[in-house]
């Protein structure tokens, strides 16, 4: 057969259900064959957006996420989404064109070293110089993607190469299972545990990669240790729990921290030194306990003194076994730590300010939004807001990044979140600068006919560094700009567009976008003027007090 229909055949064996992507001349054979597959082309408006969506498609599902473009120009606009993947531990698969190799007649025109490129960016990149290597290339491909610490890879397929004949046959998924821990690796965190006297639990991105989240409830429910997430942890246990101690937002000087200073032994569940380090080491004030699929990668801010390497939910469902709530813990102050963190995050819930005031924004969401619904964050100032004050009901409901942290996702992983979970609530949270960033892709979501509503928060300020500039005692300079008018944006897409003029306007509109079919646009001015005192003042000086 054509060297790209065993490409397609290779990628239908690994259960691929879509592609998404922008598919160039190079790439006319391998779309020839996709279109005679059951694989569905998901095109976008940018070869960023598509990556996006593919890693968002991992990150939800567990399987790898396929993205497309041609060569040049079509795979530079992958290496942001590539970085997004990688840094955040979603699997994903970027394919890409190229000029023929074997003989071409147009020089050097549009070739880049895209493999060499990639090569920081990818748990694997190979282009492909023979059809009779496609097997092993793609098997390879998607099983690097998925094996931990999950993340991006890349395959170039070469114009000519794609319409080779061959005979090679696929080569199929082995049987497999991932490594459980040393039971001698679980004795000795047990004991560090049971010998504590203020265990405390951290939940960070990886115990939200699988299925984890029944047996760390069980473990919590069982020992009646307090836990605490990281902003990629969030909702692997619910947030309504009682033992819930907050998110680690900020990098110090929460409610949250306070806690984690009182605490003689952290069990680090999930946590690698990619997302920003929620607690900083201290020698011989406590010991650190290191649960992952990977040994800790040793930093000046991460040194664990105890590591379970193995399968996540396996080590939690052997230290239930092994740990027993002890007479001699002491978590009230822990206790006095979450009745302080609570009433902070009542404040502000019911204000009536116009625009709106974070925390009523995030109150209001959170009360509209199912418990199931799927709240997709782009990067701004809102992500603070929403990491510390939203609590989530369940894994996977709050997609924000704390890895790469871009901006321009938001829009492009709720279009995937969707695909994904058709049957669940999907909004997109967005600055004004980052939706403009990937807004085109408003078309797609239209043209695909999803429902989906955005919540465009609108300070006409990239906010989050206005922010930070403020911080530092620095003028404002460099940070206001001009926007549409997003309403009529939003029409001009098919799309449709509301404004609502109050703070009590606000949740009755999204409750009816989100009840409504069609892709919705909530233009939605917000006001950070308060974030300086709060995030950098205020909560710092009322933590300090307990």
């Amino acid at each position: 057969m054509k060297a790209s229909e065993l490409f397609v055949k290779a990628m239908e064996a690994e259960n691929v259900q879509y592609v998404f992507g922008i598919p160039g001349e190079e790439n006319l054979d391998l779309l020839e064959s996709l279109r005679n597959s059951s694989i569905k082309l998901i095109l976008t408006r940018h070869e960023q957006a598509a990556g996006f969506m593919a890693a968002t498609y991992g990150r939800l599902t567990g399987k790898v996420g396929v993205c497309l473009s041609t060569l040049g120009p079509g795979a530079t606009n992958l290496v942001t989404a590539a970085a997004y993947a990688q840094l955040g531990g979603m699997p994903m698969l970027m394919i890409t064109g190229q000029k023929p190799v074997k003989a071409s007649k147009q020089g050097h025109f549009q070739i880049v070293d895209i493999v060499d490129m990639m090569k920081p960016l990818t748990k694997f990149t190979r282009q492909i110089v023979a059809a009779d290597n496609i097997p092993a290339r793609v098997r390879e491909a998607f099983r690097r993607a998925v094996e931990e610490r999950p993340g991006a890879t890349h395959l170039e397929l070469p114009e000519d190469i794609a319409r080779d004949e061959t005979e090679a046959i696929l080569i199929p998924d082995s049987y497999h299972r991932r490594p459980i821990a040393d039971g001698k690796a679980i004795l000795h965190a047990a004991e560090a545990i049971i010998a504590a006297k203020c265990p405390l639990l951290m939940i960070g991105a990886a115990a939200n990669r699988k299925t984890s989240s029944r047996m760390l409830r069980d473990f919590v429910d069982r020992t009646g240790i307090p836990f605490f997430t990281t902003q990629m942890g969030k909702g692997v246990i619910d947030e309504t729990h009682p033992l819930w101690l907050g998110n680690a937002t900020l990098s110090d000087g929460d409610f949250v921290h306070r806690a984690i200073e009182q605490a003689d032994c952290i069990i680090n569940v999930g946590h690698d030194v990619i997302e920003k380090p929620p607690f900083f080491m201290r020698r011989g004030r406590r010991t650190v306990i290191h649960v992952n699929y990977l040994g800790a990668e040793v930093d000046t801010v991460y040194f664990p003194q105890v590591e379970v390497v193995g399968d996540i939910g396996n080590t939690i469902w052997r230290l239930c076994q092994a740990v027993d709530k002890q007479t001699h813990w002491d978590f009230s102050y822990f206790d006095t730590v979450r009745k302080h963190l609570d009433a902070h995050l009542a404040i502000g819930i019911d204000d009536a300010r116009w625009p709106i005031y974070p925390q009523r924004l995030v109150a209001d969401v959170r009360a509209v939004m199912p418990d199931n619904g799927i709240a997709c964050l782009d990067n701004g100032m809102y992500k603070i807001w929403f990491a510390r004050n939203y609590r989530c009901r369940q894994p996977n409901t709050l997609l924000l990044d704390n890895a790469l942290a871009t901006m321009g996702a938001g829009l492009p992983s709720a279009i995937a979140a969707k695909i994904v979970h058709p049957e669940r609530k999907v909004v997109a949270v967005a600055g004004d600068g980052g939706f403009m960033m990937n807004s085109q892709e408003l078309e797609t979501a239209v043209r695909l006919k999803l429902d989906l509503t955005v919540l465009l928060l609108r300070d006409n300020a990239y906010g989050m560094i206005k922010w930070k500039q403020a911080h530092m005692h620095f003028a404002n300079f460099g940070m206001d700009m001009g926007n549409p008018d997003f309403v009529a944006y939003a029409q001009s897409y098919g799309a449709h567009g509301h404004r609502p003029n109050s703070a009590d306007e606000f949740a009755p509109t999204l409750k009816k976008c989100l009840d409504t079919s069609g892709v919705h646009l909530i233009d939605v001015p917000i006001d950070y003027s308060d974030n300086d005192r709060i995030l950098n003042r205020e909560i710092r000086e009322l933590s300090s007090k307990i």
